[in-house]
Order: structure tokens, then C-alpha cells, then sequence
């Protein structure tokens, strides 16, 4: 009797198993989340006592100057520093009042975007979608896909994109693609790292009031110490400011892991960020035309492209001006 009744019993303990598996699955995701948001939220809090981020308004915050004007003269200087024109009225009540919570988009709203390219054409130098990645506000990966170029593979270029042939067998169409991807970008605030090169290779447009390219952080930021060119790399404003390694070892760039790293900046310097896109929008540096040679350049020297291409790429620029002259 015990023999047959064993069974019995340990079918019917099988649906608590199963309950009591998928709870402990939802624990330890619940825990890894809550790990990554105390290390982001730790930088977060590094960075306020170094005086390189403003703390956030409190909710029930009176908007009237506060008795210490020091700070609050010091972040207008920076302001003024910044965008001059946006800044040249010397009188706090002539500026439009800052952003609350309450008026910036929620969450939800935001994504963060990351491409990684390959090359057709001749010799390889055409740049094609080859992987896109979409992130949420949190870091939740919302798509990443291999996406088949329109014409053939000229240069995977692997050390850089890691893109491989074998990632081409399960890749879909550009054109499939470009319909999923511009879907979830749709009515977004789109956040990512030199953005016009992703957007290019969607061929589409974004709107320039719904896009945060992380190549404005050090002019939001601005640290001692961090060495600002024109454009700074993902790689060197991951390592200053988020104390992490990125586009690490000989597989190439993950885009999901330049996605999330892209958001994580921008979560950095939000407050900041969202009260320039209020107080100054007219003025905005994103309203103009980016630099096309200060790109090229910026993509040669984050090792984006081998070296005889960038040779190649020089000496074909150098013969297209001597021809118009």
C-alpha cells in the first residue's frame, strides 16, 4: 500500500513545486533588480556629494529662491556658461520656472536606442543595420534582433560590431525590422550615443525634442577632471561617470549593453537635462545640424572602422575637395 500511494503523493505535490519554483524565479530576478538599482542609485549619490548633480526638487517645494543664493547662483553662472543666449537674463524672475516631476514625461516614455553596423557597397565602406537594440527607462531589453542589410556583405566588420555569418542565418529583413523598431520609437523620448549614426541607418528621423544624445553629458556636467572633446566616447563616459568597463574584449560592442549604458547616463544628469530642454529650448545645442567631419572623426578614433579604411576613407576626402577646387 505504501508503494501505491507514493506516487499519488508525489503527484500531488508537483503543482506546488512548479508554484514554488516559478516564486523563487521571480525572487531572484526581483533581487538582481533591486542589486542594479542600489549600485546605479550609489553612483547617483557619489556624483550629489561631489556637487556634479543637483539634487532633484522635493515634491512640496516652495519655487521661491532660497535664502543661500550661492548654489542657486552657481548653477545659473553654469547655465549662462553653457548656453549664452539662454542665459543672458540676469533676472531669476525673467526665466521660465523649472520643471517639476509632475511635468516631465513618465517613465515609460523613455527608451534607449544602440545600432550596430556593417559594411556593404565598395569596399565595405557603405554602413548597414546589421543589430538594433531597444531598452526600457529600467534597463528591460523591449528588442534586439539581427537585421539582414538590403545589399550583400561587403566587411562584418566583427571586432567592432560583433557581427558574425552566423548571426546573418537568423537575421529578418530591413525592411520588417524598420517597421518593429520605429513602432516602439513612436511617440518616445529616444535616448542613446551619437544618435544621428543609428537614425541614419533606420533612415528615419526623430524629433529633436524627443531625442537626449549622450554626447551632451559633459556639457551638462562638466567634472573636473574628464577630459571633454568635441564628442566623447560611450566607453570613456561609462568608465568616468558610471565607474564600469564597457565594449571590453575581442567579440566587439554589444548594443544592448551600449543601450543600457546610454540610459544610464541620461538617468545621471535627467533633472538637469529636462530643465535645459524647458528653460532653453529655442537654444538648444541639439537644434543644430551635426558636425559631419567632427563624426567621421570621432568614429575613427572609437575604433569603429580598421585602420586601412580610415586611411582610405582620408585619402577619399582629400581627392573629392581637390576636385572641387
Amino acid at each position: 500500500m505504501v508503494l501505491r500511494e507514493a506516487p499519488e503523493s508525489a503527484q500531488c505535490l508537483c503543482p506546488s513545486l512548479a508554484s514554488l519554483n516559478a516564486k523563487d524565479v521571480l525572487r531572484r530576478r526581483h533581487k538582481r533588480r533591486s542589486r542594479q538599482h542600489q549600485r546605479f542609485m550609489a553612483r547617483k549619490a557619489l556624483l550629489q556629494e561631489q556637487g556634479l548633480l543637483s539634487m532633484p526638487p522635493e515634491p512640496g517645494a516652495s519655487p521661491l529662491p532660497s535664502p543661500s543664493g550661492a548654489t542657486q547662483g552657481t548653477t545659473a553662472a553654469s547655465s549662462r556658461q553653457q548656453y549664452p543666449r539662454a542665459g543672458s537674463g540676469s533676472a531669476p524672475c525673467s526665466r521660465r520656472p523649472a520643471p517639476t516631476e509632475a511635468s516631465r514625461p513618465l517613465p515609460s516614455k523613455y527608451v534607449a536606442i544602440d545600432c550596430e553596423m556593417v559594411g556593404t557597397g565598395p569596399r565595405g565602406r557603405v554602413s548597414e543595420l546589421a543589430r538594433c537594440s531597444v531598452v526600457s527607462y529600467h534597463g528591460n531589453v523591449l528588442y534586439d534582433k539581427y537585421i539582414r542589410p538590403e545589399m550583400p556583405i561587403v566587411d562584418y566588420r566583427t571586432r567592432w560590431s560583433g557581427i558574425t555569418r552566423q548571426h546573418m542565418r537568423k537575421a529578418i529583413p530591413f525592411q520588417v525590422a524598420q517597421k518593429e523598431i520605429l513602432k516602439l520609437l513612436k511617440g518616445k523620448v529616444v535616448v542613446g550615443h551619437a544618435l544621428h549614426n543609428d537614425f541614419q541607418a533606420l533612415k528615419y528621423v526623430h524629433p529633436r525634442s524627443q531625442t537626449r544624445d549622450t554626447t551632451y553629458v559633459p556639457n551638462l556636467l562638466n567634472p573636473p577632471g574628464l577630459h571633454t572633446r568635441a564628442r566623447v566616447s560611450l566607453k570613456d563616459l561609462a568608465l568616468q561617470l558610471l565607474h564600469k568597463k564597457i565594449q571590453v574584449g575581442k567579440h566587439g560592442h554589444s548594443s544592448v549593453e551600449d543601450a543600457m549604458t546610454a540610459m544610464e547616463l541620461y538617468r545621471l544628469v535627467e533633472v538637469q537635462w529636462e530643465q535645459q530642454e524647458a528653460s532653453s529650448s529655442w537654444a538648444r545645442p541639439e537644434d543644430r545640424e551635426p558636425d559631419s567631419s567632427t563624426d567621421m572623426e570621432q568614429y575613427m578614433e572609437d575604433q569603429y572602422w580598421p585602420e586601412d579604411l580610415a586611411q582610405g576613407s582620408s585619402r577619399g576626402r582629400r581627392q573629392t575637395q581637390d576636385g572641387r577646387e
